[in-house]
């Protein structure tokens, strides 16, 4: 097997069923486009996790996709933010839905990873968009949804990329644990590929990927087995998984047909494969944390 950070040749296999044309290249382009490494929330071990400094940091440790998670505020704003609460992140409290953009933009999003990155605030998806445009990396764009606003979120999270994304880059993916919020990205935004996020994958997942749209299927590395991910590639869909900081596991899902692993760590899966390009992620990478993060699923 090549590097964590070098692409397969891409080769789709065959399918068990006939396919939409617009379902094939889809599926197709997205598996292509993926590196074997993305960032996961930026560089998360490395700089505030959902910042532009966890951006900036992901591009510095090589990372060519990064994935982030948005969600609305009080007041209709997309902003970087993966829980519900802002406690874990920022020196301030409360539920994001319940406050408005300009009282988020005064607490700090980063000095709780460092002196460093002190200041460091929440930014908007455009923020982040206007800066990955920069940097030239692509982005895998999770939808969180405050209960009840799980449509409005997916809609606008869609509407969002498409007047702003910048052609110079891959189409992003959008996913979800949330099905309403897919259903409402496709229905406003049906060229940007989508992503159903399982924890297990169910009995029925192709199903609910057909129902939706989906061009890839996200699993939690820790439920997957080589039969169910044989399965998922061997229909056609790109399998990422998450969240894998140990490259030894990372090396058994890749064999096992994964597309692509989210790392809190890019670097150090890189590094241990010996991958010397950017690719997927740059070896040449500044030393790992002092305690490696644990393995584990995204909520």
């Amino acid at each position: 097997m090549g590097g964590l950070g070098a692409r397969r040749d891409g080769a789709m296999p065959r399918h068990e069923a006939p396919l939409r044309a617009e379902e094939l290249t889809s599926r197709a382009r997205l598996a292509l486009a993926l590196p074997s490494v993305i960032g996961h929330r930026g560089a998360a071990a490395c700089a505030p996790e959902n910042t532009l400094a966890g951006l900036r940091k992901a591009w510095e440790l090589g990372c060519r996709w990064v994935e982030f998670d948005v969600r609305l505020t009080m007041d209709k704003h997309l902003i970087l933010l993966h829980d519900d609460r802002i406690e874990r992140t920022t020196d301030g409290r409360g539920r994001a839905a319940a406050l408005a953009l300009a009282a988020l933009r005064h607490f700090d999003a980063g000095a709780w990873c460092g002196p460093g990155f002190k200041g460091e605030r929440i930014p908007t998806l455009a923020d982040a968009v206007a800066l990955l445009g920069e940097i030239g990396i692509g982005a895998n764009v999770e939808l969180k949804a405050a209960r009840g606003r799980e449509a409005e979120t997916g809609a606008a999270a869609a509407a969002m990329l498409s007047r702003l994304w910048p052609s110079h880059l891959p189409v992003p993916l959008i996913s979800s644990f949330h099905q309403d919020a897919l259903a409402a990205a496709r229905a406003r935004s049906p060229g940007i590929a989508r992503g159903i996020l399982f924890r297990a994958v169910p009995k029925n997942w192709r199903a609910i990927a057909e129902s939706l749209g989906c061009a890839a299927i996200h699993a939690d590395h820790r439920r997957l087995h080589p039969a169910i991910a044989a399965e998922i590639r061997q229909s056609g869909y790109p399998l990422l998984a998450y969240t894998v900081n140990d490259p030894t596991r990372a090396h058994m899902l890749l064999e096992w047909g994964v597309t692509s692993v989210f790392s809190d760590v890019p670097h150090i899966l890189a590094a241990a494969a010996g991958v010397g390009d950017r690719a997927g992620v740059s070896a040449a990478a500044e030393p790992s944390p002092a305690e490696p993060p644990p393995q584990g699923a995204v909520q």
